[in-house]
């Protein structure tokens, strides 16, 4: 059995707001703190300086304090923190005038009444100048105007991929591999529109609009748009080709995350699974989408070799001879150098939003 409580040694500070009680007691166990009547009650077991055994106190306070305090426990002692009812610098912490012995000042927190004063002053004027600060910080007119914007844009964008995936999954259910043969011509009215208007994501990030960096916007939005205009637009020979579904198909179940997340996200709301997809889903398809992108500009070559379109041959005012397949044997390096671009920055987001820090925070 246990032996009779003891009182273990108590240090005390204070400031005008806080009281502040340091119990010297080690591997406390089953604390049992409570103020009732403006009494401190206490009562613990753990190992103090007769051992271990229970120990408990009593403190009536000076002048009211609210009934609720906090309390943390470390591995060798115990702190409590008490606050006042009235902002005021008590002459001592206990009713009776007479103070216990188990009871004394904790010089590592104690400040007198002027020391305490100063503090105080001091911390009402970081307060004070923070204010100022903010205050002089214009306030943006267009602030709701911008937010509205960006929730359209994200919309609209999420509301044109939605309709390109969804009407090529149904085609693939319906027709198999019928439907990889005419997807240009039944999806590229929309996906034109939607790769048009994201132009606006690099003006966007131009006129800091949005926080995203501008280079990988370049990357992605001109990248693609090379393809789509450039290599799918203009030849009607590789409208018909399979890779065009891959490549539609992958551009849009990626947009399907992101612009959903980007909308939330401008009126403050993070759903976590979507979070995690946006973050997660361009992992396998980004890869896969550009290597779509390199195996259409690969089967573009002869065509454009044959035709000769987009060419330079001489005669010409710079009196060169420029032709475009060998252009496009340089775009393709350039092509996984983009991918390399946007893969880190896109990893580094990744780590930002799920990574152990990230999940620690929350």
């Amino acid at each position: 059995m246990a032996g009779p409580s003891l009182r273990p040694h108590v240090h005390w500070a204070q400031r005008h707001r806080e009281l502040f009680l340091r119990v010297d007691l080690s591997d406390v166990r089953n604390p049992d703190i409570t103020i009732t009547d403006n009494v401190l009650h206490f009562r613990a077991q753990g190992h103090g300086a007769k051992g271990d055994n229970i120990y408990e106190f009593e403190i009536e306070f000076l002048e009211p304090v609210e009934p609720k305090p906090v309390c943390r426990v470390t591995q060798r002692q115990l702190n409590i923190t008490v606050q006042k009812k009235e902002s005021n610098w008590w002459e001592r912490l206990t009713k009776q005038e007479k103070r216990p012995l188990f009871l004394a000042p904790d010089f590592d927190r104690w400040l007198d009444e002027s020391d305490a004063e100063m503090e105080l002053k001091e911390k009402e004027e970081e307060k004070i100048n923070k204010m100022k600060i903010e205050s002089r910080v214009p306030k943006d007119p267009f602030k709701h105007l911008k937010k509205g914007y960006l929730i359209m844009y994200n919309l609209v964008q999420f509301l044109g991929f939605s309709w390109i995936f969804v009407n090529m999954t149904v085609r693939l259910f319906i027709l198999g591999k019928d439907s990889f043969y005419d997807t240009f011509h039944t999806i590229s009215d929309m996906m034109y529109f939607c790769q048009t208007l994201a132009l606006m994501e690099i003006m966007n990030s131009l006129i800091g609009l949005v926080r995203s960096p501008l280079i990988p916007a370049v990357v992605q939005v001109f990248g693609r748009n090379f393809v789509l205009f450039v290599i799918l637009g203009s030849l009607e020979e590789m409208q018909s080709k399979p890779v065009v579904f891959f490549i539609f198909y992958f551009w849009s179940i990626t947009e399907l995350f992101r612009y959903p997340y980007y909308m939330l996200s401008c009126i403050g709301i993070e759903w976590k699974p979507l979070t995690w997809l946006r973050y997660t889903v361009w992992i396998p398809l980004y890869p896969l989408g550009g290597l779509a992108e390199a195996v259409c500009i690969v089967q573009s070559i002869p065509i454009f070799s044959e035709t000769g379109k987009f060419s330079l041959g001489l005669p010409n005012p710079l009196n060169v001879t420029i032709q475009f397949p060998f252009v496009l044997q340089i775009y393709l390096i350039a092509l996984f150098l983009g991918i390399f671009v946007n893969f880190r920055h896109l990893y580094k987001q990744r780590k930002q939003h799920l990574g152990p820090k990230k999940r620690k925070m929350k």
